[in-house]
């Protein structure tokens, strides 16, 4: 978690925001993501999120269930997946973070499934269907190793419900900037009110995603939380031949990561 709280307050000092690029483990191959992930740290991101799949995304958008689908497919593993960045983080400064169901988070022991991502190199979790009463499960784990743990607050969550979830959040928090399914879309985010509703439960950073795609997106974005989150478009543009993917995912990205450059709010 220090590692991924170290990136945000350099970009913050910086007086820029943050990028948190999300790939999905496996697609096109697991060796692409490897090679996307120290091409993007190369750019500077201050996190990347590692989708880990599973075969019923609640949450995801039919960009990101496709390709994890295609890496369910194609034999994509929790096991080949930590291994793989157990071969990357020392090689890396960004934060990693798991991006993972809570039906794999319980099927692999709860704690047992965070003392593993914490071996293997994973510096937060994102448990995206993780029910508020749930998370209390793990915290006793994620604690001990010191990871981060980020849950979502929605544009329509009330007071009380953002308390009660800021409250289990460790490192940051991840806030929707709409509501709905991942996704790329042309309409841009609104995310001023559901940042400022967070900002007075928590001082805890906010990393804003769901349906961010352009440079523009994480202008607007950025001017009022501390971090962009992009998904669906990523992994679009990352699609075909596996041996260029990582160089797609950096073409794509390096125009957002520009776009954090951002006075903020």
């Amino acid at each position: 978690m220090q590692r991924i709280t170290h990136r945000l307050r350099q970009d913050r000092t910086a007086g820029r925001g943050s990028l948190m690029p999300f790939v999905t483990a496996g697609v096109p191959s697991i060796a692409a993501t490897v090679d996307t992930i120290r091409a993007l740290d190369r750019l500077g991101v201050a996190a990347l999120e590692i989708g880990f799949p599973f075969s019923d995304p609640i949450a995801d958008g039919p960009v990101i269930a496709a390709s994890m689908d295609r890496a369910l497919r194609s034999g994509t593993t929790v096991a080949g997946t930590m291994a793989a960045i157990k071969s990357v983080r020392a090689s890396v400064e960004c934060g990693l973070i798991a991006m993972v169901s809570m039906s794999i988070v319980h099927r692999h022991g709860g704690a047992a499934f965070v003392r593993q991502a914490h071996d293997a190199g994973f510096d937060a979790l994102i448990v995206p269907d993780m029910d508020v009463d749930a998370a209390d499960q793990v915290l006793e784990a994620v604690d001990r190793f010191g990871m981060g743990l980020a849950l979502l607050v929605a544009p329509t969550s009330t007071p009380e419900r953002i308390r009660a979830i800021t409250r289990r959040c460790r490192g940051f928090v991840y806030a929707l900037a709409r509501a709905g399914l991942t996704g790329t879309s042309d309409a841009p985010p609104d995310v001023a009110g559901t940042v400022a509703a967070i900002r007075a439960q928590t001082d805890l950073p906010i990393a804003v995603g769901f349906g961010i795609a352009t440079p523009e997106h994480v202008r607007l974005v950025v001017k009022h939380a501390d971090a962009a989150i992009v998904g669906s478009a990523l992994v679009r543009a990352m699609d075909g031949d596996a041996a260029t993917a990582h160089e797609r995912a950096a073409t794509f990205i390096a125009p957002l990561r520009e776009a954090c450059q951002t006075e903020r709010v």
